[in-house]
């Protein structure tokens, strides 16, 4: 389980594929800061861009780690299969504080940056999410991008989807790797875990009273 409250942004350094086939997937060297590794271990869970992976290689004192990344993963996930920054957290312990909101690193589905500029001090981030997340997406939720727990400040459901509008303080576009988004980039969605029990157990058929 991760918070999305993001704590390193790492940079993709190098890929190399695990095969020859498309049903091969591909494995990352992650660059960091040696600090943040100083407590990971191999087989501990590093969320790369709100996609929750196992470390299969360490180098704390070089600050580097690998991942192997499946093709069912890469096919479901953006941002995994080239070089460049990711937002980086490292799995919620016990005894951490929940900071943003209870994100399990599984991405929901891809969406699409529509809109990201300044508004006053702060940005506007508008994500397009597929019309199968709408339901889970409202007013003053969480969600997830990138990794980073944000706050829905707007839904507006149209053909293609369902838009949410989301306001970025300066800390949070410093800190992380938002600040490198543009409209047409595509982003990691994670919809709120509680949201996804809700709407199944309303979906669910009442059980069968017993005689």
């Amino acid at each position: 389980m991760f918070t999305g409250i993001i704590t390193h942004v790492g940079q993709i350094a190098d890929v190399q594929a695990l095969g020859n086939s498309p049903a091969h997937g591909k494995r990352l060297l992650v660059h960091c800061e040696p600090a943040f590794l100083a407590d990971v271990g191999l087989g501990d869970s590093i969320a790369l861009n709100g996609a929750c992976m196992t470390v299969t290689g360490l180098d704390a004192s070089a600050g580097q780690f690998s991942v192997d990344v499946s093709a069912e993963s890469l096919d479901k996930t953006a941002g995994l299969a080239e070089v460049g920054a990711v937002n980086l957290e490292k799995a919620l312990r016990a005894s951490d504080r929940l900071g943003g909101h209870l994100v399990s690193g599984h991405v929901d589905a891809v969406g699409r940056v529509t809109h990201f500029a300044p508004v006053g001090e702060s940005w506007e981030l508008r994500v397009l999410a597929p019309p199968a997340l709408a339901r889970y997406l409202a007013y003053k939720g969480s969600i997830t991008v990138n990794g980073v727990s944000l706050t829905v400040n707007r839904i507006a459901d149209v053909a293609q989807g369902c838009e949410a509008s989301i306001n970025l303080i300066p800390h949070t576009v410093e800190n992380t790797a938002l600040h490198r988004l543009a409209a047409g980039a595509a982003v990691n969605l994670e919809v709120d875990l509680i949201a996804r029990y809700v709407a199944r157990m309303m979906d669910a058929p009442a059980p069968s009273q017993a005689a």
